[in-house]
């Protein structure tokens, strides 16, 4: 049956490919990869041989159309992005909207995604969280973490090892110095690490050892007193 598969890849470790992710990719008439390089090394691990076309942030709006059209005469194709899940802070939601739209069929496998092992391993609380992906990188970046002060949920954000001190010092500038963080990088790599304790202490240490890797920064929600206090400032006032 055509179909529009969504297939995540190995953040890091190529182990953590599943072996459902394998059969599809197997499959499928043609894969769509962010680069791809990047899949060509994948897939050459896995020893899948396949036809590949790039779909990245700089071409998906001219190809969409395309790829749906195929689809819809008969082909069956998997997104991947470089890692993780296609969609989430990477190319996808337009073509699965394209596709939806057109009523094709879409399939989204579970699978490696940044943002939950560092949720989980920051001991805050994640029943209940906020993910932010990126920020802004200039205009309405100041904005964006104001909104977010008072944010009673955990909050997950992705950054680049080019930002994440500036990330961490602005944090601290809008949600106070002592709001507890957990910033986690390179997981599921060799040197994977997280470094918890407040956003002012966590930026000082990554002002003094070069960040490197892809990092996930997992701040803690708002404290409730200070949202009551807030809330109560905010009544008197009007």
């Amino acid at each position: 049956m055509p179909k529009l598969y969504i297939v995540p890849t190995p953040i890091g470790n190529l182990d953590d490919i599943t072996l459902r992710a394998i059969k599809v990719l197997s499959e499928v008439d043609f894969i769509l990869a962010e680069d791809t390089r990047t899949t060509s090394f994948l897939l050459k691990h896995l020893g899948i041989e396949k036809k590949l076309y790039s779909h990245h942030k700089f071409n998906e709006h001219q190809t969409v159309e395309m790829v749906a059209d195929a689809i819809a005469r008969g082909r069956t194709v998997a997104l991947v992005s470089d890692a993780g899940t296609p969609a989430i802070s990477d190319p996808g939601f337009l073509l699965v909207r394209t596709c939806v739209e057109a009523g094709i069929e879409v399939e989204t496998l579970p699978g490696a995604t940044a943002l939950i092992p560092a949720l989980v391993q920051s001991g805050f609380p994640c029943d209940r969280f906020c993910f932010e992906g990126f920020l802004p990188q200039k205009k309405g970046r100041s904005k964006r973490l104001a909104q977010l002060a008072r944010e009673s949920r955990s909050i997950v954000f992705y950054e680049s090892p080019y930002r994440v001190v500036k990330a961490l010092e602005q944090m601290a500038e809008t949600f106070g110095p002592d709001r507890a963080v957990s910033v986690s990088r390179e997981l599921t790599k060799k040197f994977e690490q997280t470094v918890r304790g407040t956003l002012s202490e966590t930026a000082r240490y990554f002002r003094e050892h070069e960040p490197k890797g892809e990092f996930v920064i997992v701040v803690a929600g708002a404290p409730k007193p200070e949202r009551e206090k807030e809330d109560e400032q905010q009544s008197d006032e009007s």
